[in-house]
């Protein structure tokens, strides 16, 4: 393979494309399924009952006019999963892409991985559990469960994509 193979990751790894490919598709499933889904039950008074998920909760950091609260939950627990989900299924999917262009995109994916989406997820929760004051119960959802094996599914494909992306690159400079 020289360097400028223009082949998708899952071309130059047929073997491997298909489990991943899978696992990618079912985390964006989960993961647009997770933002509308209630990620939270609170319940005030043991009589008020609201169900949170991260669509509402965006709603209501918008209307309540805390910009950068929303900012931080829209930039880190949607734009950049969804960023590195496409652009793990760009890498094997895609073809047309040198290796030079593999290795800029892995590199997007690698910097958006240190901004972990479950750290700004409980950040957001928090934030709702600081908010909701005194007298209430916070009941995990199903839409926390669909989020988490999202993000769960995301770090696994991301790092069997890692592995081979290394491999890929390094035959490519050795020959």
């Amino acid at each position: 393979m020289n360097a400028d193979s223009s082949r998708s990751l899952g071309e130059h790894h047929p073997g491997e494309r298909g489990p991943i490919v899978v696992m990618l598709v079912v985390a964006l499933v989960l993961f647009l399924a997770g933002l509308f889904r209630p990620f939270t039950q609170v319940t005030k008074l043991w009589v008020f009952d609201d169900n949170v998920s991260v669509y509402t909760g965006l709603i209501t950091l918008w209307r309540e006019n805390e910009l950068f609260l929303f900012g931080i939950v829209l930039v880190f627990t949607v734009m950049f999963p969804f960023v590195k989900i496409g652009a793990l299924l760009a890498l094997w999917l895609k073809p047309g892409l040198k290796v030079h262009q593999m290795a800029n995109v892995y590199a997007v994916v690698a910097n958006l991985s240190k901004w972990s989406m479950l750290d700004v997820f409980i950040v957001a929760v928090l934030v709702v559990l600081i908010r909701s004051g005194g007298l209430a119960t916070i009941k995990a959802q199903d839409g926390l469960l669909l989020f988490c094996a999202s993000v769960v599914l995301t770090q696994i494909a991301s790092e069997w994509t890692g592995r081979i992306a290394r491999q890929t690159f390094a035959l490519a400079n050795a020959n």
